[in-house]
């Protein structure tokens, strides 16, 4: 496993790192404990030292359940990685409406610090605020209150909805507000592209989460593919699935004639991309953590590969 400084906070993190989404939830299909426990134990093994988390990984009855399998699984290790986790939604106290104001920050922290067993977070993000107009002016009362009070470090935006809120995020960064940047970036999602450039010209690190467009770089995805309904693919008509297969079948070439995976092909792509601190892995078990660790030692794309990556891209969705 290689590693990278995490922008100006000088954390010394894994490039490959561990999102804990499915641990949380049936979004992906659902993860037994056991197996999850088992699947960061395997994560520290291969040199992984970040743990992304969230009190929105849950259900409508409980809130942070993979809080609470990440507590277990990094108990008595707790000072040997790095854990970030989020604030603003909550599928059980908020039933997903945001929460982005002081008393919110104060007592999501506290909640999250008892959830993951410890008394500090590496680097606590908002989570996903769709709109400027969900921030409560009061919210920065609340996140210096909970770093002057050492339970937090240092604090990140994590975008969804992109072209609302990527001028705040940067606004942050050049405030100083934040450190941290979390983006999705992928061979079929470049939209954070000149963002990522941009953070990385002022020391903001960043996050890099769904690498593998939800499963459909792992190349697994066929047009017989069943989706379990409610699952984050179940929303795909069964001409837009034929589509995004006919666009990963196009980047096949990145495989270098199968001599690795097209997760590991994607993965080292993202990795790849200038100002890319980190590559969030969602896997779900022993066998897709290694197989996505190993991209990191996979050698890097030359030019040429990475140009006619940019071909294929605009051929296959600009032009679409």
């Amino acid at each position: 496993m290689n590693y990278r400084t995490l922008g100006r906070t000088n954390l010394e993190i894994s490039e490959i790192s561990l999102g804990t989404w499915a641990f949380g939830n049936n979004v992906y299909g659902g993860v037994d404990e056991k197996e999850a426990i088992d699947t960061i134990h395997t994560a520290m093994d291969l040199g992984i030292n970040l743990f992304d988390t969230a009190p929105q990984y849950g259900t409508a009855q409980q809130d942070g359940i993979a809080e609470i399998v990440l507590g277990k699984g990094l108990k008595g290790i707790r000072d040997k990685v790095c854990i970030s986790t989020k604030f603003g939604r909550n599928p059980c106290i908020s039933k997903g409406a945001s929460q982005f104001y002081k008393s919110r920050v104060v007592n999501s922290v506290e909640e999250s610090l008892k959830r993951l067993q410890t008394d500090y977070i590496d680097v606590l993000f908002f989570h996903s605020p769709f709109f400027p107009s969900e921030i409560h002016d009061d919210v920065w009362e609340g996140i210096d209150q909970v770093k002057e009070q050492g339970k937090v470090r240092f604090v990140g935006h994590s975008i969804s909805n992109f072209a609302e809120t990527k001028d705040m995020a940067l606004h942050w960064a050049l405030e100083k507000k934040i450190d941290v940047v979390q983006v999705v970036l992928s061979l079929m999602n470049r939209e954070a592209e000149a963002l990522i450039q941009q953070l990385q010209a002022i020391g903001v690190g960043v996050f890099a989460r769904e690498c593998l467009a939800n499963g459909f770089l792992s190349g697994t995805i066929k047009e017989t593919t069943k989706f379990a309904p409610g699952s984050l693919n179940s929303r795909y008509s069964k001409e837009e699935l034929r589509k995004r297969i006919d666009q990963v079948e196009a980047f096949k070439f990145l495989t270098r004639d199968n001599k690795i995976s097209m997760p590991q092909a994607a993965l080292r792509w993202t990795l790849d991309q200038n100002g890319v601190s980190t590559v969030l892995s969602g896997a779900k078990n022993k066998r897709e953590l290694q197989e996505a660790a190993a991209s990191s030692e996979i050698e890097p794309f030359d030019s040429i590969n990475l140009n006619k990556a940019k071909e294929v891209l605009r051929e296959n969705f600009e032009a679409a």
